[in-house]
């Protein structure tokens, strides 16, 4: 990794585009610690102490619980993404896009823009009536304002992210993700201290702490980057004078089809009772959904664990068509060796597709739950979501990954020259 960087800043182009990125990233902290004007930064404080916010502060860079102008990060832009996508599956209008290719592509990006301002909206005013009493001035004038500037700077971010993606390196918008989480790793660490400082904790505990990150990190990676290559063989063709076909090539399958995509669906699900209790503090059915939905209640745990396998189960299925994979095979003459083409061949690749969902599903639930598990029996109050650990490593190795490509090309270029 180390030696694609030191190559990557000896190529002027690749500089440039590392340096932009930098920038980028520098704007985007920098918006993280400018504050929305009227609001009594004491009273603020005290309102986002639940840990239902904590994985909305990690990914905006601590910008929301301090309620700065990019206090909703990227947040309403990963909504619109995911429900544009859910859409494809619904919608024929959209299932058509999907299948146009590069122009598909752009007109989705529109209403995924669309989308994100007005989910930007809709989540600023929400916010902004939710911390009326935090305002200096408590008034519609001040609501409309603050909503303003909150959707402002979310709209604000996804320019930038179109920024990074078209003049610097790796995917904007996961590069503003990760810009987020990452920030956070001092104010980790400087926790860490204190717990040791005033007693809380031991080093051994500290010491097991790392070691169990460790493992995750490498886990992350190893399921991440593993995937099942099913070999495909193609039939020859002779067209006139020439034959076509004949190769060998494969299909891989990722033992993590969904992403981190699952794990977003299960928090927001579960977060969404927790959010209308929260404008109703006094009420006996609101303690006892922010009781029973805290992070570490057993009942938590394993509705997250359950919602996690049925969602990595039905993205999976909606992603990955077997049945449009074998056909599209059938109708270019591929098969898989020891198959017939067809209804055969989709069973097959269901079969294996079912095995690798549930690996995933299992990753992905011992990931999101790890650091509960932890929380609970080390007694720290430390904050550290599976769910950004999966975030960052990923977007870590597409970023190498597409580094690597670049150098790749400029080696060729120079060998053609």
């Amino acid at each position: 990794m180390f030696s694609a960087l030191a190559s990557a800043w000896k190529i002027p182009e690749l500089r440039k585009k590392l340096l932009f990125t930098l920038a980028m990233i520098a704007v985007f902290r920098l918006g993280s610690h400018i504050p929305v004007p009227g609001l009594n930064r004491e009273l603020l404080s005290t309102m986002f102490q639940s840990d239902l916010f904590g994985w909305v502060d990690i990914i905006s860079g601590g910008a929301f619980k301090n309620l700065t102008v990019f206090a909703m990060g990227i947040t309403p832009y990963i909504n619109a993404s995911i429900v544009v996508q859910l859409l494809t599956m619904v919608i024929p209008y959209f299932e058509n896009l999907a299948r146009e290719g590069q122009e598909g592509r752009k007109k989705m990006n529109q209403w995924i823009r669309f989308g994100a301002v007005g989910l930007g909206f809709i989540q600023a005013l929400i916010m902004s009536i939710y911390l009326r009493t935090a305002m200096i001035h408590p008034n519609v004038w001040n609501i409309i304002v603050s909503t303003v500037i909150l959707t402002a700077g979310t709209a604000f971010l996804m320019w930038l992210g179109e920024q990074i993606t078209e003049n610097g390196i790796g995917n904007g918008i996961s590069m503003i993700i990760f810009a987020g989480i990452v920030s956070r790793l001092p104010a980790g660490v400087n926790t860490i201290y204190q717990y040791l400082t005033s007693g809380e904790t031991n080093i051994l505990v500290v010491v097991i702490f790392l070691i169990v990150m460790v493992l995750m990190v490498a886990g992350v990676i190893a399921v991440q980057e593993g995937q099942r290559r099913i070999t495909v063989q193609y039939s020859k063709r002779v067209v006139g004078r020439k034959v076509y076909g004949g190769q060998s090539t494969h299909i891989p399958m990722k033992i993590n089809q969904a992403g981190v995509i699952p794990i977003i669906f299960a928090m927001a699900l579960l977060s969404f009772p927790t959010i209308i209790a929260s404008f109703f503090p006094a009420s006996g059915f609101a303690m006892w959904i922010n009781k029973v939905l805290g992070y570490q209640h057993p009942v938590y745990i394993i509705l997250n664990a359950v919602l996690i396998f049925v969602f990595t189960y039905f993205y999976t299925a909606a992603t990955f068509n077997t049945a449009d994979v074998a056909d599209n095979m059938r109708k270019n003459g591929g098969f898989i060796p020891g198959l017939r083409p067809g209804k055969p061949t989709a069973e097959y690749l269901d079969k294996v597709l079912s095995r690798l969902t549930f690996s995933g599903a299992t990753f992905l639930t011992l990931i999101a739950l790890m650091p509960t598990v932890f929380m609970a029996v080390s007694g720290m109050n430390l904050y550290f979501g599976g769910t950004s650990l999966l975030i960052a490593v990923g977007v870590a190795l597409d970023t190498m990954k597409q580094i690597e490509s670049h150098l790749l090309l400029r080696h060729y270029e120079g060998f053609m020259k």
